[in-house]
């Protein structure tokens, strides 16, 4: 560690999740000392559609930073920094001036599929065999012909939304956007840009575009920000942006980063071959790599990692916590009554036995990315009775959850080529202790739940602006995040969960060509 003082300086660090906006003052020591959150919602649309307001989020920026100032834990001349992190593979149009000529387009938006199949598609895992190989030995993983992610994003938008797309000057990515309206510069890293596979990862470092890629994807190079070192600093934030907030002259501003890697630096898991489990609105499972490696059958691959010349390891679950707010606010909540709240729900799945009565669900409410890449697979509650009751409808979802992760948690141990045990876990999800022992007891793993689990990306965030300024170095970095609570497996719970378990992967292979029948539109229909 370099540079004095860091515990009395502060990183205004962003949050921009799928559902909500965090921020928060958080030390240089990674001590959160204050945070603030609000809702965002999200538009869904016919034809796969999934947008959100943009704008709205830097009004919500902007009101976070000013009660953050407000607060007194930090005076305007202690902020050192300000970091962003969140969701990633979504595109935001903006003109210029960093001002959005349309909506973001989410992750999980897909009406840009026909032109990505149209691009890439053909017979080898959806893709066209020559295309496959030329992407994958370059960047390590492709895009999604599916049209959820920044290429078929982009494809929608020039083909069905041309007064978007000539009025943009730029394809921003979300944290690249906000981290644009702070300073006025479109910049870009290989970690914000990593699910547009459009850089060559045999060398992380590299900070250019491959030629070959973007002519293959048939985006607008011009388009595209110039990139940037990950974990490097941008700029600094704008004089009427600063006059605005209060800020001193010279606040640092770091390069946006994906969730995916703030949460490694968030987790203690940087270095060292530990991984990491996310139990937030979406679910994923990462620990640091050596090498660029894919396995494609199962959609993990390792992508520009934070450390220079590092990877880390990239796959998702498109809902995990997404599946609880499913459950309360469409389900128990119908009919207008008050929605529980979640500690409520965990509370009722406690009164439910492990097993949930023999109740399995499968938590594919948007499809799935890994261990296997559909779109059109869905969610559904199995061996239901006329005994099961609230209580293990609700645990069913906690075990479901539980049991996908485990699903993905036995691939990346083979991707890894070794156990990977304890699992540090974080988010949302992880808040309760149910949920953990859950997980601990269904995955046959130690978990080691952070303290404050749900603020780790944020937490993150300031550890990267420490990197970014040179007063953290990787191993300090670790040192900051030591575990929390730690849940081990119940060894008398086993049998029932590997009976269970033994059924779910089992359901996805019986009903993957009804989720593909079901997913076309009947004949004759307009």
């Amino acid at each position: 560690m370099t540079g004095g003082g860091p515990a009395g300086r502060y990183v205004l660090a962003i949050d921009l999740g799928t559902s909500s906006l965090k921020a928060g003052l958080v030390s240089l020591a990674g001590q959160v000392a204050w945070t603030t959150g609000a809702a965002i919602s999200t538009r869904l649309l016919p034809g796969g559609g999934a947008e959100q307001d943009a704008g709205q989020w830097w009004q919500l920026i902007l009101d976070a930073a000013k009660a953050a100032l407000r607060s007194g834990t930090a005076g305007p001349g202690q902020i050192a920094a300000v970091s962003v992190t969140g969701q990633w593979a979504s595109t935001v149009p903006v003109a210029a001036d960093g001002r959005p000529t349309g909506p973001c387009i989410l992750w999980m938006d897909t009406r840009g599929a026909p032109y990505a199949r149209q691009r890439f598609g053909g017979p080898v895992s959806g893709y066209s065999p020559r295309v496959l190989l030329t992407w994958v030995r370059k960047t390590g993983g492709a895009p999604s012909t599916s049209g959820a992610d920044p290429i078929g994003h982009m494809l929608h938008l020039d083909r069905d939304r041309p007064e978007i797309a000539r009025a943009a000057r730029w394809y921003l990515e979300p944290v690249d956007y906000v981290t644009m309206r702070f300073t006025g510069t479109a910049a870009a890293s290989p970690a914000s840009m990593t699910a547009a596979w459009l850089t060559d990862n045999r060398d992380p470092g590299r900070l250019s575009y491959d030629p070959g890629l973007v002519r293959l994807a048939g985006v607008d190079p011009a388009r595209l920000p110039p990139l940037r070192p990950t974990a490097s600093v941008i700029g600094t934030v704008a004089g009427g942006v600063a006059a605005e907030l209060g800020l001193g002259p010279g606040v640092a501003v770091v390069a946006g980063t994906p969730d995916l890697h703030s949460a490694a630096a968030g987790a203690g898991t940087l270095d060292g071959g530990r991984c990491h489990l996310a139990i937030s609105t979406t679910s994923w499972i990462s620990l640091p790599a050596g090498r660029k490696k894919t396995d494609a059958i199962r959609q993990i691959a390792t992508v520009p990692g934070v450390l220079p010349g590092s990877y880390l390891v990239a796959n998702n679950h498109e809902t995990a916590g997404a599946c609880l707010q499913w459950l309360r606010d469409r389900l128990l909540a119908a009919g207008g009554g008050p929605a529980p709240g979640f500690g409520e729900l965990t509370e009722l799945a406690a009164t439910a036995p492990p097993g949930s009565g023999g109740v399995l669900f499968t938590p594919w409410l948007a499809g799935e990315r890994s261990p296997v890449d559909d779109r059109n697979a869905r969610a559904g509650f199995h061996n239901l009775s006329l005994d099961t009751g609230r209580a293990a409808l609700v645990r069913a979802v906690l075990e479901g959850v539980a049991y996908n992760n485990r699903w993905l948690h036995e691939a990346v141990e083979r991707f890894a080529g070794r156990r990977l045990d304890p699992v540090r876990v974080f988010g949302g999800g992880a808040q309760s202790g149910l949920w953990c022992q859950i997980h601990a007891d269904v995955m046959d793993r130690t978990i080691e739940r952070l303290a404050d689990p749900v603020h780790a990306n944020l937490r993150g965030a300031a550890i990267l602006a420490g990197l970014a300024l040179g007063e953290l170095d990787p191993a300090g970095a670790a040192a900051l995040v030591p575990a929390g609570t730690v849940f081990r497996p119940d060894p008398a719970r086993r049998a029932c969960n590997d009976r269970l378990y033994a059924e779910f992967p089992r359901l996805y292979k019986s009903q993957k060509r009804m989720f593909a029948r079901l997913s076309r539109p009947p004949r004759g229909a307009v």
